[in-house]
């Protein structure tokens, strides 16, 4: 079973490791031991915390679509030149980067403070872990 130290999961939850303390002291975590001694929350166990914590604002357009992969944000930046455009969108801790043509961009009005939604559907996704199981 994989278990993460409290520094480690702070990393993957994006807070510092007093979040993580405090969370364990409220009973919103549990924590174990490991092999050495060290404090550790089991991976199932923060999995399903982090999915609980993703505050991911709920998509604006009201629209059904078979892409499952909707990333709410911010346009942060957006570089165009005639023809096409890359426009960066900061949706919660994710960047997302899409290269559209300019006269979509100036269509959907998209700018720097916009919200919007960057629609994912990919035939391919790589799922990598670090040295496989834990």
């Amino acid at each position: 079973m994989p278990q993460f130290r409290f520094s480690e999961a702070a990393g993957l939850l994006g807070v510092s490791d007093d979040t993580v303390r405090r969370w364990v002291r409220a009973g919103q975590l549990t924590a174990g031991v490991d092999s050495v001694g060290r404090k550790v929350v089991d991976g199932a166990e923060l999995a399903a915390f982090a999915r609980a914590q993703a505050a991911q604002p709920d998509d604006p357009s009201d629209i059904g679509r078979s892409a499952r992969n909707r990333f709410v944000g911010l346009v942060t930046e957006v570089t165009s030149d005639k023809v096409m455009a890359q426009v960066e969108i900061q949706a919660g801790p994710h960047r997302v980067v899409s290269l559209m043509s300019t006269e979509a961009v100036r269509e959907l009005g998209l700018k720097p403070g916009v919200l919007a939604v960057a629609v994912v559907k990919a035939t391919t996704v790589v799922v990598e872990t670090p040295g496989g199981e834990r």
